[in-house]
């Protein structure tokens, strides 16, 4: 079964950075993605003024599950959005952009991934349709 949930603890969020190969972030919230208790992944972000800020999306070294990292970048979203900011931006590292534009972002003007996450939650395709 697929659970993502708050890592609790910045123990636990270092550890789990570790399995998935991500640079630790201890001024980060997290969250974690488990498939029948095993790890597959984490999600490192902020909520700032300018916006939400997601550093990582990555899955763990030994598992990489698409939907279980797509489920939880959108969990990661639908957070920001009910926080009252309706901006975000991805600034970590991909090999593939694959999961970063499934999950909704696209690149601005400046090459940067960011989506407007205004209506994104509750208005089918609002302003989210390919241009």
């Amino acid at each position: 079964m697929l659970k993502v949930l708050p890592v609790q603890s910045k123990l636990k969020q270092e550890e789990i950075c570790l399995k998935c190969g991500v640079k630790y972030n201890p001024d980060a919230l997290a969250y974690s993605a488990t498939v029948d208790d095993r790890i597959a992944g984490i999600c490192q972000f902020k909520i700032t003024a300018e916006g939400g800020i997601i550093y990582d999306l990555a899955p763990a070294d030994d598992f990489d599950d698409f939907e279980s990292m797509f489920i939880m970048g959108r969990g990661t979203l639908n957070f920001i959005d009910l926080c009252g900011v309706h901006k975000a931006y991805f600034v970590g590292e991909t090999k593939d952009e694959t999961l970063i534009r499934a999950v909704g972002f696209k690149k601005n003007e400046e090459g940067k991934f960011e989506i407007n996450l205004e209506g994104f939650f509750t208005d089918h395709c609002h302003n989210h349709k390919e241009k």
